[in-house]
C-alpha cells in the first residue's frame, strides 16, 4: 500500500532500493513508502528498513497505513506515541529548564514502575511527562490549579497528536487528581504517583537532609505501591549520621 501522506510526483531516485531479507539473505526490492514486503525466497514478510514509523503517532492517514504493519509494529503504535508526547511537553516549558528536568525525571521513574507493576507503558509515560504541564516558571500554584491546567493542556497536546481517545481519557483521569488519589486507584495512576513522590523526596532530600528513619516513614506512608518504595530506596541517598 502506497501512504496518502507522500506524493510519488516527488520521489528521487533513492524512492525505490534493495535491501536483504534478514533471514535468508534474499534480495528485496522497497519502494520508500511500502511498509513490508514479501521475501521471495523464504516467503517472510519483511519491514521496510527504511521506513520511520514514528510518523504513525500524529499522521491523520495512520489507520489506513497501519492496517498494513505486522502486529509487533501495531503493538508499539502507543510507544511511539509517548515520544511525541515529551517532545510537546519540552517545546511547551521552552527555556523553563526545571519543569523540564522535572517531567523528565518523573517519567523515567514512572518507565521503571511500570513493568514491574503491570502497568500500561503509554498511559503511564504520557502522563508522567504531562503531569507538570500547568506549572510556570517559578510560579507555585495549588495542586487544585495545576490538576485543572494539566487537564485542560494534556487534551490539547494528546488531540493534537491524534491520540486515541481511549488513552486520552485515561491519561487525563490521572491527570485530574494526581495530587490528591483515592483508594481504589489503578495501577497505571499508582505507578505515575509513586514517580512524582520519588521525585519529590529527592528534592526533599537535597533541601533537608532526610534521616533513615524519615525516609522509611515517607515510604510506608507516601507510596501505593512496593516498587515505589525499592525504586525510592535505591534513588535516595541518604548520608551517614543523618
Amino acid at each position: 500500500m502506497r501512504c496518502p501522506g507522500q506524493d510519488s510526483r516527488y520521489w528521487k531516485h533513492d524512492a525505490i532500493f534493495d535491501a536483504k531479507c534478514p533471514d535468508c539473505g534474499t534480495e528485496i526490492e522497497f519502494f520508500k513508502d511500502q511498509t513490508t514486503a514479501k521475501c521471495q525466497g523464504c516467503g517472510k514478510q519483511v519491514i521496510n528498513p527504511k521506513m520511520d514509523f514514528g510518523c504513525a503517532s500524529y499522521c491523520q492517514y495512520a489507520e489506513q497505513c497501519m492496517g498494513e504493519l505486522p502486529p509487533e509494529l501495531l503493538a508499539g503504535r502507543d510507544d511511539l506515541l509517548k515520544d511525541r508526547v515529551a517532545i510537546k511537553m519540552k517545546m511547551h516549558f521552552r527555556k523553563d529548564f526545571r519543569n523540564v528536568g522535572q517531567a523528565t525525571k518523573v517519567a523515567r521513574f514512572a518507565g521503571k514502575l511500570a513493568p514491574e507493576e503491570g502497568a500500561n507503558p503509554a498511559i503511564v509515560l504520557c502522563a508522567a511527562y504531562l503531569h507538570n504541564i500547568g506549572a510556570k516558571g517559578d510560579e507555585n500554584p495549588s495542586p487544585e490549579k495545576l490538576e485543572k491546567e494539566a487537564v485542560r493542556l494534556g487534551r490539547e497536546i494528546l488531540e493534537s497528536l491524534k491520540a486515541k481517545e481511549e488513552l486520552t481519557e485515561q491519561v487525563l483521569a490521572i491527570l485530574d487528581h494526581l495530587h490528591h488519589p483515592g483508594k481504589d486507584e489503578n495501577l497505571d495512576f499508582q505507578c505515575v504517583h509513586d514517580a512524582l513522590r520519588i521525585f519529590e523526596l529527592q528534592t526533599l532530600n537535597q533541601e533537608n537532609p532526610l534521616s533513615q528513619e524519615q525516609l522509611e516513614e515517607h515510604l510506608q506512608n507516601d507510596f501505593m505501591t512496593e516498587s515505589g518504595r525499592e525504586l525510592a530506596r535505591k534513588s535516595i541517598i541518604i548520608k551517614e549520621g543523618e
